[in-house]
This record gives C-alpha cells, sequence and structure tokens, in this order.
C-alpha cells in the first residue's frame, strides 16, 4: 500500500471539544500518527456532548467525538501529576508535533510551555490554539463559540445589521469558529515542518480564534476600514433582492443584484402587472419598498419546490440558491456520487454516516483506518510497549491518578 502524505509524522494533540481534536483529525486522516492525551475518568469534553447514538449519552457515544478522533490512539494522562509530567515530557522526546489548545495559564501552571518543551525536543512543533491567542489584555480570558464568534464581528455579517430599523446581530448554529481555527492551524503546522527541514528546529504557532474569524469571513473588515460601515448578511439596502423566500418545500435565496437579473426574473413570473409598478423600476426603489416586494415574490415562489425555482432560474441566468436541510445534503444525488460520505461501525454507536474528505490526493489518499478510540484504549500500547513501563506500574498510576 502506498504511504499516506503524513505517514512519516507523530503527533500528539493535548485538547478538547473542536479546534486541537479537528486539527489533529485532519492530520490523522492523512496519516499522521496521533496521540490523544485525555483526562483520567472523564476524557476529552466532546465525549459528553451530543448529539448521541439512540440519544443515550456515554463516553463512547458522542457522535461529535465520534467525528473528530477518528484514526487516533487515546491514552488518558494527568500532567498535573508528578509522575504525569514525566511521562508526558517522555512522549513529546518521539512527538514531531504538540497540537494543544488549553488555556495559557494552565499550560504555564503545569509547566509544559514551549519554552520549556523544546529543551527536550528542539524539533518539536508546538501548536497552540486558543480563543485570543498567547499574548495580549485577553489571553487568559475563558470564551466558548459565543464569545469567539461573536468577537470578530462575524455576527454582523449573519443579519441585516445595516437595514432600516437595524437587526441585532445573531451566531450562526454549530461551533464554526472552531473549525476554521482548525484548519488555519493545521496549515501553518503543515509550513512548520516544511519548514523545519531547512532551519533544523521547530517553533511555537500561536493560533487565536478571534484573529481567524477576523479575516476569514468576506470583507468585513474592509468595510470598516474603508468606508465605516458594517457589512450585513441578509440584506443590503442599496441591491434589493438579496433575501430568502420561501417555497413549496422550504426556501431559496435569491440574489439579483443586477437590474437585468431582476428582469429576467420578473420574465420567468409571466411578467406580472406589479413589475410595472414604479417602485421596483431599479435596485435603488426595490431597496427602499423591499417590505412590499418580497411578499409579490413569495406568492410566485410558494407554487413551485426548491428544484424547480432552481432549474428555471439556472435556464435564465437569474442567481439562486436552494436551502438545502441536513437531510437533503446527506442524500445529495452530487456529493453520494463522489463518494464523499463514509460509513463507519463502532462497537458503542453502530453504523453511521459522516463527512468524508473535501479534497482528492490521487497518489497519498486520505483513509478512516479505524473509528474513534475508547478513553485510554492504547494506554498499555503507549506505555508499556514503547515506554518501557509494566502492567504493574499501569495498576499503580491508575490507582494514584496518573492515568
Amino acid at each position: 500500500m502506498t504511504d499516506r502524505a503524513l505517514s512519516d509524522l507523530k503527533v500528539l494533540e493535548f485538547g478538547n471539544l473542536v479546534s486541537a481534536p479537528y486539527c489533529g483529525k485532519l492530520m490523522a486522516d492523512m496519516g499522521a500518527e496521533v496521540i490523544k492525551i485525555e483526562a483520567p475518568g472523564v476524557g476529552d469534553e466532546a465525549r459528553s456532548r451530543g448529539p448521541f447514538a439512540q440519544d443515550i449519552p456515554g463516553l463512547e457515544r458522542s457522535g461529535l467525538f465520534a467525528y473528530l478522533n477518528t484514526n487516533k490512539l487515546s491514552i488518558t494522562l494527568n500532567p498535573g501529576t508528578v509522575l504525569g509530567k514525566t511521562l508526558f515530557k517522555e512522549l513529546v522526546k518521539g512527538a514531531d508535533i504538540l497540537v494543544e489548545n488549553q488555556p495559557p495559564s494552565l499550560m504555564e501552571e503545569l509547566r509544559i510551555t514551549y519554552e520549556i518543551l523544546e529543551k527536550i525536543n528542539p524539533r518539536l512543533i508546538m501548536t497552540s490554539i486558543t480563543p485570543f491567542g498567547q499574548t495580549g489584555p485577553h489571553r487568559d480570558y475563558k470564551a466558548y463559540e459565543l464569545n469567539t464568534y461573536n468577537g470578530c464581528g462575524y455576527g454582523y455579517v449573519s443579519t441585516a445589521c445595516i437595514t432600516e430599523p437595524v437587526m441585532p446581530p445573531v451566531k450562526a448554529g454549530g461551533r464554526q469558529s472552531e473549525f476554521g481555527a482548525a484548519l488555519s492551524a493545521s496549515v501553518a503546522t503543515m509550513c512548520a515542518v516544511y519548514a523545519r527541514d531547512y532551519i533544523g528546529a521547530g517553533q511555537h504557532i500561536d493560533i487565536s480564534i478571534q484573529e481567524i474569524m477576523a479575516g476569514q469571513y468576506e470583507s468585513v473588515i474592509e468595510h470598516w476600514t474603508l468606508a465605516e460601515n458594517e457589512m450585513g448578511g441578509l440584506t443590503h439596502p442599496i441591491i434589493q433582492p438579496i433575501t430568502p423566500l420561501e417555497c413549496k418545500d422550504g426556501y431559496i435565496f435569491l440574489m439579483c443584484v443586477e437590474d437585468d437579473q431582476f428582469d429576467r426574473m420578473v420574465e420567468i413570473m409571466g411578467n406580472p402587472e406589479w413589475a410595472e409598478n414604479e417602485l421596483f423600476q431599479d435596485r435603488f426603489s426595490r431597496a427602499d419598498y423591499a417590505d412590499a416586494l418580497v411578499p409579490l415574490l413569495t406568492e410566485w415562489t410558494m407554487q413551485y419546490t426548491k428544484d424547480e425555482i432552481f432549474k428555471m432560474c439556472q435556464a435564465a441566468r437569474v442567481p439562486v440558491g436552494p436551502d438545502y436541510s441536513s437531510e437533503e445534503v446527506v442524500g445529495s444525488e452530487h456529493l453520494n456520487e463522489r463518494n464523499y460520505f463514509m460509513e463507519m461501525d463502532h462497537p458503542e454507536m453502530g453504523r453511521a454516516k459522516y463527512p468524508g474528505a473535501p479534497y482528492r490526493l490521487s497518489v497519498t489518499p486520505w483513509q478512516i483506518e479505524r473509528h474513534a478510540p475508547s478513553l485510554g484504549e492504547h494506554n498499555e500500547e503507549i506505555f508499556c510497549n514503547r515506554l518501557g513501563y509494566s502492567k504493574e506500574d499501569l495498576v499503580r498510576m491508575r490507582q494514584a491518578g496518573v492515568i
């Protein structure tokens, strides 16, 4: 079998929930050996987050954890103990990369900062993902998706914040900022791996989720720095209509920015009489009277399905996008033709479908070789077979709360 792209890399992952684990998953699924370090007894926080298989909570039943931790080895370890810290450092000696998303103050308290670890392994690449970075007045602030999503201006992009009256910002679902940070962290980590070959040393990568988000979404910052206005996401007072419209089986999103696009939309609708009204003659007037226009458009869209509207608009070169539900995405003919989704068996959860890789490497392919590990599943393999401890040592370590 052809080696995969990262099969020569050894990675330690010391993190919870999404950002560090997804960064680790991206490397593990490309062949890197990723040893996941989890808290004894409780494990990664994602283990306690749903959705759970058959809606039954359990440390080995979280769909979020199962998706984020494919191809990894799991050990339990408490580096807050004397022996735990020693074991942590022993693991670091043989690692290429350490990915972590712990609070900076905790890493300092545990005395496992980059400044300490690089003395043990000068070639170590340590990728630290935190809400606000390793420096600055907010470095020690606790933060969750609610904070990082809205701490970068994206809440304003997600709403009609520049209409009148001004609508409040909103938070989108899920953990978008953490997934985005993991993607950037993985790219930065691979750059550091490449650089190590010619500088001869590792380095510390400081990832701020707030900064990732601030630079990731369209031109939010440019809107303010160049024009001193907020960039709204759902409607715009100058270019209308840009709006979701209800139809028979859900919603479509219409984006008739230019007058010729709107004219073609009117033709599709059979040139209704209201389209001749002077209130809707150009994009400026349509913006002023959007409240009157949207119900008229909806009256037509409610006669058709999303697919019917999409095909009519596609043929007439009218910008429109169906708003697909999760069920429709999973059932997508296109995605399934490309084999995007993968099915995976799990001893506790059974067989389930998960997202696959959004990239195709023709020679060193992405691959899932094993499901997410159970908590501490590989303690014996790592501590005994690799570090030389005995099974009796493992028993004593468990009793002492080290593993």
